[in-house]
């Protein structure tokens, strides 16, 4: 019979994957809940980074990778993200929740020169900006999801900038926000009434394709 106990290795991967699955880690921390060595978890560490299964932020701690943002929703959501850019003109992203952070699994960006854009796989801390409010759940957010089904945000990140965000549920679950990010100076009122609609429709559409309500 062939022997199915998973490799010591691979089962040391998998708990170092599982200590940085909702917040980033440094080595000493992922040591410290996986039990195993800062050495080993720093040698496995730099195997999974190199791989592309872990991230690492400018101050050294470690987080999911690439290959969790590459997902099935992702490739689903592009193009319907690419035609709400282009009835909009405007940057069109998805961002999913991970841990204390938010996570661009998708954009469109715009073609203006001057354009609101942030590569695929940029990480924002919760809870600012309209997509970050919205997967907090904050008070406001949920408030306004309640009168308008989106929540906007102004110079609030960055200043001269603006976004409306709009919730993708699956099932009645939240999956992530559909954000329309546009420059002040092209708004005429506020995000929520210029683009609100079309993002609600592209986080629809994408509910939908997913197999959602």
């Amino acid at each position: 019979m062939a022997d199915t106990t998973p490799n010591r290795s691979l089962l040391r991967a998998a708990q170092i994957l599982d200590a940085v699955e909702d917040v980033s880690r440094t080595v000493s921390e992922i040591s410290r809940i996986t039990g195993i060595s800062v050495s080993a978890t720093h040698r496995l560490a730099s195997d999974l980074l190199e791989l592309g299964f872990l991230r690492r932020t400018p101050d050294g701690e470690f987080y999911l990778g690439r290959r969790f943002n590459r997902s099935t929703a992702g490739e689903i959501a592009r193009p319907f993200l690419e035609t709400c850019r282009d009835a909009t003109g405007e940057t069109t992203q998805l961002w999913v929740r991970q841990g204390n952070f938010r996570v661009c699994v998708t954009s469109a960006d715009s073609q203006h020169e001057l354009r609101a854009t942030l590569p695929e796989l940029a990480r924002l801390e919760l809870p600012t900006g309209s997509a970050g409010e919205l997967l907090s759940g904050t008070p406001a957010a949920l408030l306004s999801l309640g009168q308008h089904g989106w929540v906007e945000s102004v110079s609030v990140r960055t200043p001269g900038l603006a976004s409306v965000s709009a919730p993708v549920r699956v099932d009645g679950k939240l999956l992530g926000a559909v954000c329309i990010a546009v420059p002040i100076a092209r708004l005429d009122t506020g995000p929520g009434e210029e683009f609100g609609q079309a993002a609600i429709d592209c986080a629809k559409a994408i509910g939908a394709a997913l197999g959602g309500d």
